[in-house]
């Protein structure tokens, strides 16, 4: 009896040790990524993903498998990639936006899957995490938090006599509760008429920007907005060409025509978001106590086409807003990132 259980300890002993050297040794890999929406911002962060993974699988000599979908603002779709990377059993999800992390977050309560989460603005407001420094669960991921305050900055810099600002955006995207929450304030404050334009799809936010245009609004605000982002190409000439500039939360509003755009670099995001990534599949890290990423919010990009159109002289611009930014860069109008 004593020999057949020692014999047991034994296999079980090896057993396990082969399990330790398996894992050690794993070397494949596959992860699932779900996209919100097709824009130029989140679709910079999945190349940039994509790359900085490549560039890994090279340096580490491990093969990452990446199976990628987008839901196109449709929850029920959402909810299904989600369930097929369950039933992939993929190693690890990337949610692209705060929807998608929150949907990711319920849907992996129960499988604790790693989740690493790209441009949720509010993580703790969207809970997602318990803080920023320890997540607290299986999630972790890149923040691309707005500094409200700097973007109106830019606007008074441009135009000091601005009396009049819209605040364009979707009341159902958990990204722009904050923002406009804080824009409300600072603005009331400095005794500014404000007034709110909504729109959940392209065509209520087609109608929102000639609102804005009939009610001659001196200025634009909408924060890192997935909707509004979506529909700039449609909106952004109907603004311009009553003279009324359109200050944003991310460069990619100014790639399609925004006036300007302020906030992070999406590549730098996606790239940082990779190191995640890698970390927790390569290394081992814990989402629960990595750190989420934040990043500098100093950068003002001006659409030139659309500066010229309203009237403004780029240079004078450019003078006029580096008090408040790190950087002043220009761009022009295109569907996409190069």
């Amino acid at each position: 009896m004593k020999k057949a259980l020692a014999l047991v300890l034994s296999l079980m002993m090896v057993f396990s040790m082969i399990s330790l050297v398996s894992a050690e040794e794993k070397t494949s890999f596959k992860i699932g990524i779900c996209n919100l929406v097709d824009d130029a911002s989140l679709n910079q962060i999945i190349a940039n993903i994509r790359e900085r993974l490549g560039e890994i699988e090279q340096e580490k000599g491990v093969t990452i498998e990446i199976a990628e979908d987008n839901c196109n603002l449709d929850f029920s779709v959402m909810q299904q990639i989600i369930a097929d990377f369950i039933a992939d059993e993929v190693d690890l999800m990337v949610g692209v936006a705060t929807p998608v992390a929150q949907n990711m977050k319920a849907m992996t309560e129960d499988n604790k899957i790693p989740v690493v989460f790209a441009a949720v603005s509010d993580p703790i407001g969207a809970e997602v995490v318990e803080s920023l420094e320890k997540p607290g669960s299986n999630m972790t991921g890149t923040s691309d938090y707005l500094d409200t305050a700097a973007v109106l900055n830019l606007i008074f810099a441009a135009n000091p006599d601005a009396k009049k600002v819209a605040l364009l955006y979707n009341p159902s995207e958990d990204a722009s509760a904050t923002p406009i929450a804080a824009a409300k304030e600072i603005l009331g404050e400095k005794g500014i008429e404000v007034k709110e334009y909504t729109g959940s799809n392209a065509s209520e936010v087609m109608l929102a920007a000639e609102a804005i245009v009939s009610d001659e609004m001196d200025a634009v605000f909408t924060p890192t907005d997935n909707t509004i982002m979506n529909a700039e190409l449609s909106i952004y000439e109907t603004l311009a060409e009553a003279k009324i500039p359109h200050y944003t939360g991310a460069d990619s509003f100014a790639l399609n025509g925004a006036f300007l755009g302020y906030g992070v670099d999406y590549a730098n995001l996606g790239r940082v978001t990779g190191d995640m990534i890698a970390a927790i599949l390569l290394d081992g890290a814990d989402p629960a106590t990595t750190p989420v990423q934040t990043f500098d919010n100093g950068t003002a990009t001006v659409n030139i086409e659309t500066c010229a159109a309203i009237g403004f002289d780029f240079e004078t611009i450019k003078e006029a807003f580096a008090p408040y930014c790190t950087k002043v860069q220009e761009i022009t109008t295109a569907e996409a990132f190069e």
